[in-house]
């Protein structure tokens, strides 16, 4: 079982940065696509940015492009989502999580994940 922990939210001003950082426990981190998912305040849990295994290939929602950058470091196990040009309804908390190659959640479940906060 892998065990996910999600830090660097915060409060930022509109058109600010933030980089979220996600560190996994066990040993096979680099075999496993990993994907950042955010859920606003009564909103559905929704996609946000995808990264294979290799670092290869990248994914993003159509709502990020542009803005975000999902990176991730094999040696440190962990998974980065550098937010630029943040927008308010950006305001999320956001989750990391193991997915398959299409980006759906497999191992593992839901962490506290991180608050981000955007003042318009």
């Amino acid at each position: 079982q892998v065990q996910l922990v999600e830090s660097g939210g915060g409060l930022v001003q509109a058109g600010g940065s933030l980089r979220l950082s996600c560190v996994a426990s066990g040993r096979t981190f680099i075999e496993y696509t990993m994907a950042w998912f955010r859920q606003a305040p009564g909103k559905e849990r929704e996609f946000v940015a995808g990264i294979s295994w290799s670092g290869g290939s990248t994914y993003y929602a159509d709502s990020v492009k542009g803005r975000f950058t999902i990176s991730r470091d094999n040696a440190k196990n962990t998974v980065y989502l550098q937010m630029n040009s943040l927008k308010a309804e950006d305001t999320a908390v956001y989750y990391c999580r193991v997915t398959n190659s299409d980006y759906e959640v497999t191992l593992g479940s839901w962490g506290q994940g991180t608050q981000v906060t955007v003042s318009s």
